[in-house]
């Protein structure tokens, strides 16, 4: 059941947990992801990243994604991660994502406050909902380094921030980061708690990958809705395709990608298990 972003973060503010946004690159990917939240009958996100067009670009996947969701037995938005750049996301809109995320953290705030702008307009004539980034975490996405490194989000200016754009989400940075932690994020979740107060909107924890339970449900509490996991789940695809090649000699591409289907499908089963509260 395909629904926007602003009717899935509802489901999730009403039952008071958050929603998974799960990057799917490939069609094993979806497959993974979507199984689970049937399984689990849990509302889900899909998304596709700017970053991921070399690898599995939008005119394609999209398409996939869409219809897929459209299949689904759960609620499911079809979102756009990441995107940086306006033309971009017209593309997905034209397609029939349900869900966009105009990124403009690496941007002047003026520059990031004007185009979010434009990206809610865009949006608006596509019954889409919007999410935007204020601060900037530590790694971009894809995993490299921010050339400043973190930049907190600063509360009081995404009150001004979320009333001027009209989004309706906001992703603050309050200390997690992209790709695969090298050790265990110190997470300012007292700061969730406060940009969640004073904007009144869901808020999106980006690189979720990694974060420990404990600190998923206590920034559940304190007011995340969505949480983007993406980097794990890939490296248990990655895994299990290691594990079977080491114990026999596969012929056939679709084998290996099977398994790493089935390693994705339990890892991201976990993940939304906590989101859910389960």
């Amino acid at each position: 059941m395909l629904v926007n972003l602003k009717e899935i973060l509802a489901l999730a503010e009403e039952k008071k947990c958050a929603v998974g946004a799960f990057n799917t690159p490939n069609l094993e990917c979806v497959n993974a992801v979507l199984s689970a939240a049937e399984k689990l009958n849990v509302p889900v996100i899909i998304s596709h990243a700017e970053l991921h067009e070399e690898v599995s670009p939008l005119e394609k996947i999209g398409l996939v994604m869409v219809l897929a969701a459209k299949a689904a037995k759960v609620p499911v938005c079809v979102h756009l991660d990441h995107c940086e750049t306006l033309s971009y996301m017209e593309k997905a809109l034209e397609i029939g994502f349900t869900g966009v995320m105009y990124d403009g953290s690496t941007l002047p705030y003026d520059k990031n406050l004007a185009n979010t702008k434009k990206a809610v307009a865009m949006a608006a004539n596509y019954n889409c909902g919007v999410e935007a980034e204020l601060g900037a975490l530590a790694s971009r996405e894809g995993g490299g380094a921010s050339a400043s490194g973190p930049v907190y989000t600063d509360p009081d200016q995404a009150v001004i921030f979320c009333r001027e754009t009209g989004i309706d989400a906001l992703a603050p940075s309050f200390g997690t980061a992209h790709g695969i932690y090298k050790s265990k994020p110190v997470l300012d979740l007292d700061l969730v708690k406060t940009v969640s107060e004073k904007t009144g909107l869901p808020l999106v924890m980006h690189g979720g990958s990694g974060v420990s339970p404990e600190d998923y449900r206590t920034g559940i509490k304190n007011g995340l809705r969505k949480i983007n996991y993406y980097s794990y789940m890939s490296k248990a695809g990655t895994q299990a395709v290691k594990e079977l090649l080491e114990k026999e000699d596969i012929t056939f591409f679709h084998d290996l990608a099977y398994a790493a289907e089935k390693a994705m499908e339990a890892d991201a089963k976990k993940a939304m298990m906590v989101f859910a509260g389960f």
